[in-house]
């Protein structure tokens, strides 16, 4: 089975396991795709391939990862009970034949077992000694902020399409860690990965395209990331590493009797894209859900900048510290991540061991899908799961309050390992945004909230204006 019939293929399951409907302005992303009033939001779990404790062996049990109907949980309750409480018992992604042939099984997030573990707590240490949570990384933030705004500015308020700007502002931060410097906008190797990725993550024709496309990808890919390896390699010094990069070469040295850890120049190459990827995309398709959602809604925009004047002025740029005096803006920041959905089907699990959840007994070796968008739109853990609503995240004297709902960086032992990057860019550029910008949709036109869909849920290519305040 490869990648995109399986995803299908559970975006199916998801559709045909809810059948309640709901009347409301908003076009919720599985509604699209089954053309019918169903949502998928409900806290219902789906049983195929499992069997109540203590029976036989259930005959659509799954028990090769690409045999058999996937598990799909739904719902804050059934997907904490699976991924919190039974971590790690669904902390392994399941080997695709596809993906193994092409990725090796090799990086930071389609890897397992000790190699993940390696890779997954070299790579944290290694973004917090660059910076992730600090302050030195909170100013190369403010310094893309400041040249995301200069080029926004250039527009002199014309309509422009935001989604591209956005995304080279954000790919430039984890440019930073993983290569050492950000890259001007124009930068011809900048564009090339940037594309590389987009054709990647939305990769379009039949099966046979797609596996032949993807061959393509992996191998240009390589070709990328080999050079800036070379490059590194022609004046690295262990003893002051400069990015992820270097840091990793040195890392070689030390596991050079420890092949399988995974610390071999081959896997430099799929761990960086993988950092550079994630590092990406799911922040810059957020950021640019925020903007399309500040012109549906200039309501809000308003009360955003009312807050921003009060708290920075027109001028001081945000820090991570001014988020504690800012209620309202971290309030809709959460809020276009939950309505964003950015992930909505979470990246698939399998089973190491038989597992009960509710009485029920999940294989080893099921291949399980516990759906974010359940959570995010969970009626029974949000009071309006389907408007856009900050309120959902203020108490009733106007202070933030968190949400056990809120799982946009899933949880448990695969939690989003760029989930403190992704907050601190959300809020500072979204914050240095509508500080020295008013946004609204081009004169006429009514902003819709359609998307479409890839590896993320991200919104239609759109346009907006932007008005120097």
């Amino acid at each position: 089975m490869d990648s995109g019939s399986l995803y299908s293929s559970i975006i199916q399951v998801v559709i045909n396991t809810h059948t309640h409907t709901h009347t409301h302005t908003h076009t919720h992303f599985l509604q699209r795709l089954s053309h019918t009033g169903s949502r998928g939001t409900g806290a219902y779990p789906v049983t195929q391939g499992v069997r109540p404790e203590g029976e036989g062996t259930h005959p659509g049990r799954g028990a090769s990862p690409s045999q058999g109907t996937p598990l799909v949980l739904n719902g804050l309750q059934l997907v904490k009970e699976a991924l919190v409480e039974h971590g790690e018992n669904f902390a392994v992604r399941p080997t695709v034949p596809l993906s193994e042939d092409i990725m090796l099984n090799k990086g930071l997030f389609g890897s397992n077992g000790y190699q993940w573990k390696q890779q997954r707590r070299f790579a944290l240490s290694t973004l917090r000694n660059f910076g992730l949570g600090k302050r030195s990384l909170e100013s190369q933030i403010q310094v893309e902020c400041r040249f995301l705004n200069d080029v926004i500015d250039k527009s002199q308020g014309q309509p422009f399409e935001p989604i591209s700007v956005v995304n080279n502002a954000v790919a430039n931060i984890i440019s930073c860690l993983v290569f050492g410097d950000r890259f001007d906008y124009s930068d011809s190797y900048f564009q090339t990965l940037l594309k590389l990725i987009n054709e990647l993550l939305y990769l379009e024709g039949g099966i046979w395209a797609q596996v032949k496309h993807l061959v393509l990808l992996k191998l240009k890919f390589s070709e990328e990331f080999t050079l800036k390896i070379k490059e590194h390699k022609e004046d690295w010094d262990a003893s002051t590493p400069r990015d992820y990069i270097d840091s990793f070469l040195s890392e070689m040295e030390k596991w050079k009797d420890d092949a399988e850890a995974g610390f071999n120049e081959d896997n430099l190459c799929f761990c960086t894209l993988d950092l550079f990827t994630a590092g990406t995309e799911t922040t810059s398709t957020t950021l640019n859900w925020a903007l399309l959602y500040m012109i549906k809604y200039p309501e809000i925009q308003e009360k955003v900048q009312a807050e921003i004047d009060q708290v920075l002025g027109s001028s001081r740029l945000a820090t991570m510290a001014d988020r504690a005096n800012m209620p309202y803006t971290d309030a809709v920041i959460h809020e276009i991540q939950r309505m964003g959905n950015i992930v909505p089907l979470n990246l698939v699990r399998l089973t190491t061991k038989d597992t009960t959840l509710r009485g029920y007994t999940i294989p080893k070796g099921t291949m399980v899908m516990a759906t974010l968008h359940s959570v995010l739109f969970d009626e029974t853990e949000w009071e309006t799961p389907f408007t856009f609503n900050p309120g959902h995240f203020l108490d009733a004297e106007g202070k933030f309050r968190r949400r056990d709902a809120f799982l946009p960086f899933s949880a448990g032992k695969r939690v989003c390992l760029g989930e403190q990057l992704a907050r601190m860019e959300l809020f500072l550029f979204f914050t240095s945004l509508l500080q020295r910008f008013t946004f609204s949709p081009p004169p006429g036109v009514e902003p819709t909230l359609e998307s479409k869909v890839g590896v993320t849920h991200s919104p239609k290519p759109y346009k907006l204006c932007a008005v120097p305040r």
